[in-house]
């Protein structure tokens, strides 16, 4: 999620919310479409012009590694079945949804997850994602859009020029914008046709957390404030949680079970001990009940949800209580200078 803090001399604050993340875009012709989200999680795909994305997909890849492991071992007098393997290993892989049911369903496909705190870490993965968005999702010549991406506010320029190899030798674009997300997610704040692109944008995804001070649509990279917590964090603290209590769930569902517990029953609290207190009071009525199924054998299990739905969200609570006031600070030098603008 993004908040955006724009500086105005006529009115506070204002704090819009949006949600964001790896943003992947595609032009159709003079427009400039934007697909965007890359939560690390998830990525928004899409046409220029459309009111929303088209397709919002998990950024995760599933390969299959018995093809992987063949090319490896084959002897080098085998050429032929090694140079088979390699290709099928090309060949053989699923991202998105259809990769996480693979994963479940079969244990010859291993998950790998391309973007890991906000940055590209496995660029064999990526490229093998964009292809997948681009041939089977969007069905589209790249060779006819101009592309849009977004990319993380400390992003490396090596980054950066990497992917930019990628679109141009690989897909053959013709135009490729890298845009700053928190910089779209300030201009899409806004609701009058004039945009100032002067705030401050509070970005919290999935992998990594950002505060991005921007003038005249301009990151302020030296004032670019990082914290090391995220949401990915607070689903593997739940996950911790739920493994410490004793709770039967599958260990290969335990990631998820943790992440859908942390969307729909989390809340945070004002007084930790009045919701321990409440818990113990009153179980029936705060403690929740998780029902699911194992991905391999089908067999339900169910589970419970308690302490975990108010400790969960305090591992980021508690230490963005301590850092955040970056963002006021930054806030007022950011309004500060807009006068001089």
């Amino acid at each position: 999620m993004t908040f955006s803090l724009k500086p105005s001399l006529e009115s506070p604050l204002s704090i819009p919310l949006h949600l964001h993340h790896y943003s992947f875009s595609i032009s159709h012709g003079p427009h400039i479409s934007s697909c965007r989200r890359h939560r690390l999680r998830y990525t928004k795909m899409g046409f220029a012009g459309n009111v929303e994305p088209c397709f919002i997909s998990p950024t995760v890849v599933a390969v299959n590694e018995s093809f992987l492991n063949q090319s490896r071992t084959s002897s080098k007098a085998n050429r032929l079945a090694q140079h088979s393997a390699g290709v099928m290993a090309d060949l053989d892989f699923f991202i998105g949804e259809e990769a996480l049911t693979k994963s479940r369903s079969s244990n010859t496909y291993s998950l790998s997850y391309p973007i890991k705190h906000g940055q590209v870490d496995n660029w064999d993965a990526m490229e093998r994602y964009w292809q997948q968005c681009i041939f089977n999702y969007l069905r589209c010549d790249p060779e006819d859009h101009y592309f849009l991406l977004t990319e993380s506010p400390l992003t490396a320029p090596e980054s950066r020029e990497y992917t930019g190899e990628i679109m141009f030798e690989t897909f053959n674009v013709p135009g490729l914008y890298i845009a700053v997300n928190s910089v779209l997610a300030l201009a899409a704040g806004y609701t009058t046709s004039k945009c100032e692109m002067t705030g401050v944008v509070v970005d919290v995804g999935d992998g990594a957390t950002h505060v991005v001070p921007a003038a005249d649509g301009y990151v302020i990279g030296s004032s670019i404030k990082s914290i090391p917590i995220s949401g990915k964090d607070v689903t593997l603290f739940i996950q911790q949680l739920m493994r410490e209590r004793g709770e039967n769930v599958p260990p290969e569902d335990s990631f998820e079970v943790a992440r859908k517990v942390k969307e729909t029953h989390c809340y945070t609290c004002s007084d930790i001990v009045k919701e321990f207190n409440k818990h113990d009071k009153e179980p029936a009525k705060y403690i929740k009940h998780w029902r699911g199924i194992k991905p391999k054998t089908g067999a339900p299990y169910s589970c419970d949800i308690g302490y975990e739905r108010f400790l969960g969200p305090e591992v980021s609570s508690s230490f963005m209580r301590k850092r955040f006031s970056c963002a006021s600070g930054l806030a007022y030098s950011i309004k500060k200078h807009a006068w001089f603008i």
